[in-house]
């Protein structure tokens, strides 16, 4: 029997804060009690709380082509990622992996292959420090992603599905300046390839997003997959996913598609970058907006990872909640959404020992360590 005990630590429970201590016994918080005691792991005060849980990050690509024109060893670039992860905090993961892309030469429309297969090799030989599930970000204009989707709905790591369109001209990228110079910078394009691109994007969505839609959700509530809606800027953009049974709204670019989502029942996913920096990248919705109005039900790191801890400060902070309310975004609601809060996501005896130590200065919160299933990973 293997035991730890930490005390002295600011325990942030589902419903309160207590100054106490927290059991584990073999990977299990076995037992959770107010006060300290004079033996274990002496906290000196620091917080602790559950282990994040990340449901779209992009961060594994960023490894693999730390620069332009660079692939890195791709399992390499699987363990940079997850040591990553492991130090930002986060103890389950869905690693975001795109099927399809709107350029031709994105090495999306080649890559996601050998990312799923290094994700499940790494994952079963118990390379990786935290637990990795599969997000599949299926392009709905690419006329393979029904398909190539198909191959992977018996994984048992595919715990996500969401429905992408970046059709210029809507969504994300309803300006379409904004979308000239996100993806003329992104792919090196000039501004004629630009013009031919959004009239050969606009004329494929028109012939397969549909098809593909419709196809997806089939798989997804044949399978049991939660499934996602991806940058919904309008009311009809929400109830065509609640029609289509989607329980997440990732990155709704609007503050009318967000209370849409979170009326209709829907998670509503935003990212942490957007908190941080005080707004997007694209010049849709502010994330603090929407979290001042109580309409954010999910954090995602999106594409920096130590990005999520300081949201959960940057949230208690302009928003007056205690940590243990803030968190919920970071660690119980994503749990919920893809149905593993029945043993992670929260500091309860008999659940997983997921969790994190923190010490905040008041600037920027510091990770001590990150325990994932009773083992220090980082």
């Amino acid at each position: 029997m293997n035991e730890q005990i930490y005390t002295n630590y600011r325990l942030q429970l589902p419903d309160q804060e207590i100054l106490g201590t927290l059991l584990v016994r073999d990977g299990i918080i076995a037992d959770i009690q107010p006060g300290v005691v004079n033996h274990g792991q002496n906290g000196q005060g620091d917080y602790l709380l559950p282990g994040l849980i990340e449901l779209h990050t992009d961060n594994l690509e960023r490894c693999m082509s730390p620069r332009p024109g660079i692939r890195w060893p791709l399992e390499a670039a699987a363990v940079y990622h997850d040591r990553d992860l492991a130090s930002a905090g986060v103890t389950t993961v869905c690693d975001a992996i795109a099927i399809g892309d709107i350029a031709a030469s994105s090495p999306r429309l080649t890559n996601f292959a050998p990312m799923i297969d290094v994700i499940c090799q790494g994952q079963a030989t118990g390379r990786f420090s935290v637990e990795h599930r599969i997000h599949l970000r299926c392009e709905l204009a690419y006329e393979e992603v029904y398909q190539i989707t198909e191959n992977y709905a018996d994984n048992s790591l595919l715990s996500m599905i969401s429905l992408m369109d970046h059709t210029p001209g809507q969504r994300q990228f309803i300006n379409l300046d904004k979308f000239k110079e996100y993806y003329m910078g992104k792919h090196g394009v000039t501004a004629t390839e630009i013009e031919n691109l959004i009239i050969t994007r606009q004329q494929k969505q028109q012939m397969y997003g549909q098809k593909n839609r419709k196809a997806l959700v089939e798989l997804a509530q044949a399978q049991g997959i939660s499934l996602a809606s991806h940058d919904d800027a309008t009311v009809d953009h929400v109830q065509e996913a609640v029609q289509n049974g989607v329980v997440l709204a990732e990155f709704p670019t609007t503050i009318e598609a967000a209370k849409a989502a979170h009326s209709s029942g829907l998670q509503v996913l935003m990212g942490a970058p957007n908190l941080v920096l005080g707004g997007s990248h694209s010049g849709n919705v502010s994330a603090l907006e929407l979290v001042l109005l109580d309409l954010v039900d999910v954090i995602s790191s999106d594409y920096v990872p130590q990005s999520l801890l300081q949201s959960i400060f940057i949230i208690a902070h302009k928003t007056g909640k205690p940590i243990y309310e803030a968190m919920r975004l970071f660690t119980s609601n994503p749990a919920k959404s893809i149905d593993l809060f029945h043993n992670r996501g929260s500091l309860e005896i008999g659940k997983r020992a997921d969790f994190i130590t923190v010490h905040d200065d008041g600037i920027v919160p510091c990770l001590i360590s990150t325990i994932c299933r009773g083992r220090r990973v980082s």
